[in-house]
């Protein structure tokens, strides 16, 4: 194992005057509001999501199941934890096999106020549809609905296409930081 150093942003966004008129699901999708029952179900699409991601390098919890698992159990029982902004995104699974649980996000507002989106998350066979927008759009405005005003998130520099997405919805890079993790060496 060798110490590594993952470089990561520290977003921002105000959500005060911003439009979060959340776009149009894809046809075949529907967005779950936060419910005890599918917390497994928030912990299966993290771990499909980012288990081959590089995210899994700095979060080691992204590599099993079960560590997902654990992950989703202590962002639920953080003080701050907001089910308003914590959303699942289902598939209707028009092949016959049923809905298929394809997207998640959390949110949590520390004491100051401020919040702290989580675990923004799609799999990949249902990635580049619209999803992460909807979902993100979904959250800040749960966020705002319990009267936070500004929200912020941490991103692997590395994750290109999620800082675009970030970029377009208006969040602002304010800091660069560095994540020390051990990654096994080839």
């Amino acid at each position: 194992m060798a110490l590594t150093y993952f470089k990561r942003y520290r977003m921002e966004i105000e959500l005060a005057h911003r439009d979060l008129c959340w776009p149009r699901l894809p046809t075949g999708y529907r967005l779950l509001p936060w419910d005890r029952s599918l917390l497994d179900a928030h912990a299966q699409v993290k771990y499909f999501s980012f288990r081959d991601a590089i995210d899994a390098n700095v979060f080691p919890c992204f590599n099993e199941l079960a560590g997902c698992r654990r992950l989703m159990r202590e962002i639920t029982r953080k003080e701050g934890f907001l089910p308003e902004a914590t959303w699942l995104a289902v598939c209707a699974g028009g092949d016959g096999r049923g809905p298929e649980y394809c997207g998640t996000v959390q949110g949590i507002r520390d004491r100051s106020g401020v919040g702290a989106l989580q675990n923004l998350g799609i799999t990949p066979d249902h990635r580049n549809h619209g999803l992460g927008t909807c979902l993100l759009y979904r959250a800040l405005e749960g966020f705002r609905q319990t009267g936070t005003r500004r929200v912020f998130l941490e991103v692997t520099a590395d994750n290109q296409d999620a800082i675009r997405l970030y970029r377009r919805l208006g969040f602002t890079t304010v800091k660069t930081v560095y994540k020390a993790a051990e990654v096994a060496c080839s």
